[in-house]
């Protein structure tokens, strides 16, 4: 039996009006209303993951934490992969407005892990 594995999973987030925030060593960024995608991967325990990022209240961990403990942000989708992070990444549309966001550890050049894919 082949069992599938999961590896990869993207958030689509919204934000109801634009909102200004500081995300640790990156600086402060003012994001527009509408929808992002954040693609993201668990090399195990991805559903844990995945549930963490539903907690408003956390320690800020990774960049994304910083994005969805914020009151206007609401994580409206989750789909997971199993190919990997930034194939799933590149081949989503969307804009990248911060340059470096959940790409710390990315080894293809990526530029982001975030992209704005306009109103909602």
């Amino acid at each position: 039996m082949n069992v599938q594995r999961y590896i990869t999973y993207q958030l689509t987030l919204e934000i109801k009006e634009p909102i200004t925030l500081t995300i640790g060593v990156l600086g402060r960024f003012t994001l527009p209303a509408g929808r992002y995608l954040y693609t993201g991967s668990a090399r195990k325990n991805i559903d844990q993951r995945i549930c963490r990022h539903f907690k408003k209240v956390k320690p800020r961990r990774w960049h994304i934490d910083y994005l969805t403990t914020h009151p206007a942000v609401t994580i409206i989708a989750v789909q997971k992969f199993s190919a990997d992070e930034c194939q799933v990444n590149q081949q989503s549309a969307g804009e990248i407005l911060i340059t470096g966001f959940g790409a710390s550890d990315c080894r293809k050049k990526c530029g982001a892990h975030l992209k704005y894919v306009k109103d909602h």
